[in-house]
């Protein structure tokens, strides 16, 4: 049995995975009736809306199986978003990276295996909408299209759960979405006893800049500057857009030497960004730095208050 691969994004797609705050919820019409639907089109005993997690593929919506959720190293699913196209297995007993699998071997006896991969709309594939039978068998052309309609029929409802905890202009994480994930990370941290710093960033003179050259050229500015944010921290670091020209960045198990580093590397990022143009002030930020002390910060909004007002705090002495 082969296991699946890793791929090399894991990290943000795990990250896209869990923002989304999909896994382990109940079951909804919108992907059980394409499950349905998918099954009688296809004339399989089983159907599936899988979601690819760490360890495991959980199904958000399974019809013909009564388990919820498998090992991610025998899944074919967790082959299936290696890929950008359609997973085809036609008889697992014949391809040598199925043929012992467990899944094939016991119940529930898979043979042929389709599934479309399922993307966010930062390319991520986080699971599959998938086909499973216990008989060999093809899939032709016109189906293989029927399959990627179901498929993306399915990847549209994922990205509807997507758009609440995203921010559309520069694709980070909104308010919502990184309340989501930095309160798990800092309940995680706060357990493990692993320090965690938050950033606070407001842009100076960001109101200027669309005073003077429009929203379309601000909202160029904020997407310029998220990509900035993004390069110059960790994948494992928590970024988002709070709204407005504000950002924040929670960083777990970092010491606070390590914190400063990729600071200086964004000062001098975003100095760059209007440098090309003479008659535009360098554009510049005030940060609040806060590290998390169980002590005074009994939840998240307590660690994003007080960076608030240290961030204000070093625009007072900054303005000076």
């Amino acid at each position: 049995m082969e296991k699946p691969a890793r791929p090399q994004n894991e990290a943000a797609r795990l990250e896209t995975l869990r923002a989304l705050e999909v896994l382990d919820t109940q079951s909804e019409e919108r992907f059980d009736r394409l499950t349905r639907l998918a099954r009688h089109l296809f004339r399989v005993p089983i159907a599936l809306v899988s979601l690819v997690d760490d360890e495991r593929q959980w199904f958000k919506s399974c019809d013909g199986l009564e388990v919820s959720e498998t090992p991610r190293e025998v899944s074919f699913c967790g082959h299936a978003i290696l890929q950008d196209e359609i997973l085809l297995v036609p008889d697992a007993t014949k391809d040598e990276r199925f043929h012992d699998n467990p899944l094939v071997a016991d119940d529930p006896s898979i043979r042929f295996y389709a599934g479309y991969p399922l993307r966010a709309p930062n390319g991520h594939k986080l699971g599959t909408l998938c086909l499973i039978d216990r008989e060999p068998r093809a899939l032709g052309v016109e189906e293989l299209a029927i399959l990627e309609d179901l498929g993306q029929m399915a990847q549209n409802e994922l990205v509807s759960l997507e758009l609440a905890t995203t921010d559309p202009l520069t694709g980070l994480s909104n308010r919502r979405g990184f309340e989501l994930i930095a309160g798990k990370a800092v309940a995680v941290c706060r357990r493990l006893e692993r320090p965690v710093t938050l950033l606070y960033f407001d842009l100076n003179g960001f109101k200027q800049i669309n005073d003077t050259l429009g929203h379309r050229e601000g909202d160029r500015i904020l997407i310029e500057v998220s990509r900035r944010l993004s390069e110059n921290f960790r994948d494992s670091d928590v970024v988002a857009r709070l709204g407005g020209d504000e950002f924040c960045v929670l960083l777990s198990a970092i010491s606070r030497e390590d914190v400063e580093v990729p600071l200086h590397r964004l000062e001098s990022d975003l100095a760059k960004l209007t440098e090309d143009d003479p008659s535009r002030k360098a554009l510049s930020f005030s940060v609040g730095k806060v590290e998390f002390d169980p002590d005074q910060h009994s939840s998240l909004n307590d660690l994003l208050h007080e960076a608030d007002q240290r961030m204000y705090e070093h625009k007072r002495r900054t303005a000076r």
